[in-house]
């Protein structure tokens, strides 16, 4: 499998219908747009199903997912004012 594997549990809808990745402490990632930003766990309406994985897929956003990991074609690099 190609791309940067991510653990398939930290791969996450919200309710808002944002497909994100979790970072933890309220950081997501938007897949989509590929921006990260705040949000509390809340907002978070459930894991990735093997539909959103099938639909990010569509899209170009995953090359592949399997059990335990989720691979992302692109990922930018997490910003080092978040990581402080």
């Amino acid at each position: 499998m190609r791309g940067v594997p991510i653990p398939r549990s930290f791969v996450v809808m919200l309710r808002s219908g944002v497909a994100a990745i979790d970072y933890s402490a309220g950081v997501f990632l938007d897949i989509r747009k590929g921006e990260y930003f705040e949000a509390a766990e809340s907002d978070v309406s459930h894991r990735a199903q093997e539909s959103d994985l099938d639909w990010l897929k569509r899209l170009g956003h995953v090359d592949e997912y399997d059990a335990l990991n989720v691979y992302f074609n692109n990922l930018p690099e997490y910003p080092r004012s978040l990581a402080e």
